[in-house]
């Protein structure tokens, strides 16, 4: 699967994000089985850009690490269970920040590629209908984020040392 790949802030394309993406896209389409033809796009941006997107789309006033936009409604109707799967070959979009990414990347001691990967998977996994709000949700979306980034040989970001 590949994404389309909108690259606003150069230091994305330094950092190869048109072939993360494409192989966290991948991922999540093997592991999860979608059907061909899916679409997704991503903007690769800074935190300002990020920051703007937050406030209109969120309320929140600040940069944070990745957003997405599905393209219809998939979320599961009880805690921990199934989302519903896509009705429609477009999933939607994500927007990933470099700064913050990269700065979450220094702090856990992790390779900005693997965690901009991370952060791809889990925009896809909420495009997909899976989220972290409620405890049964949120340990879902984990077991498929550890177990997808596992087969692109990228270690657990949740476990810790």
């Amino acid at each position: 699967m590949t994404p389309d790949v909108l690259i606003e802030d150069r230091r994305w394309a330094a950092a190869g994000i048109e072939a993360l993406a494409a192989r966290a896209c991948d991922g999540v389409a093997r592991h999860l089985s979608l059907p061909g033809g899916a679409e997704v796009a991503v903007l690769a941006c800074n935190d300002a850009r990020i920051a703007a997107l937050n406030t209109d789309f969120r309320g929140k006033p600040r940069p944070t690490n990745v957003l997405s936009w599905p393209s219809e409604e998939r979320g599961a109707d009880r805690d921990g269970g199934a989302p519903r799967p896509p009705r429609d070959p477009e999933l939607g979009d994500i927007a990933i920040a470099y700064e913050t990414c990269a700065a979450e990347a220094e702090a856990a001691g992790r390779p900005l590629a693997d965690h901009a990967t991370h952060l791809v998977v889990h925009g896809m996994l909420h495009l997909l209908g899976y989220d972290h709000e409620r405890d049964g949700d949120a340990a879902l979306m984990e077991e498929h984020e550890v177990a997808i980034l596992a087969t692109l040989g990228i270690a657990d970001p949740y476990r810790i040392g």
